[in-house]
Parts: C-alpha cells; structure tokens; sequence
C-alpha cells in the first residue's frame, strides 16, 4: 500500500519564487491548487497567495509553497518544478496520480 506522501518543490521552483518575490512589493507564498474543471475533470491553480490556517507549507530558505487540505490528496507525491521552454517560463506539476492530461497541462484526470 502507498503511502500518500507530501509533494516535493524542486530547488528550481523555490528560487524562481525568490526572483519574483524580491521584485514583489510584498514576499507571497506560492498557491498549488486543485480545482474541479478543465478540459479533463480537474485542473491546477497555481497563483500568489497568503497562508491560510489549513495549509501544508512546504519551506525553503524563507520561500513557502503552500497546498490546501482539500487539494492535498490529488498531489500525493507530485513534484512542483519551474520549467523554461520555448513556449514560456511556468510553475510545472509532474502528478502521479494524473491518469491523464491536456496539453495546455494545467488539467488533469484520475
């Protein structure tokens, strides 16, 4: 039986958080949600955001990614990177528990 595990923000990920943040006003934390909708059942939010009392809160020199209760089960040992592509710089969610995606890859069924 799996374990059902945190998911884990790659070194990447944390220091393009940084970047944003120290030409940011006011240092956010990273939002990863899950949301009913998209075009395969659920897609991702990811966004700027301030803690809340339920979230999980993934640390890393001063950088916090924050995961609420609700979303946590569907990212279950996913990995939050930062990925730089010919199409343009994103937060990136590599989910094992995805049966399936898009290609926008914001969305995703299990």
């Amino acid at each position: 039986m799996d374990l059902a595990l945190p998911p884990k923000v790659t070194d990447r990920a944390f220091a393009q958080l940084a970047a944003i943040n120290e030409t940011a006003a006011e240092a956010k934390s990273l939002r990863v949600a899950v949301e009913g909708g998209g075009c395969s059942g659920f897609q991702y939010e990811i966004k700027l955001d301030d803690m809340a009392s339920d979230d999980l809160v993934l640390e890393k020199d001063g950088q916090k990614v924050l995961v609420d209760a609700v979303s946590l089960p569907f990212l279950s040992n996913a990995v939050i990177d930062f990925t730089e592509e010919l199409i343009g710089a994103r937060f990136v969610i590599e989910n094992p528990n995805a049966t399936s995606s898009c290609g926008c890859g914001t969305s995703f069924s299990i």
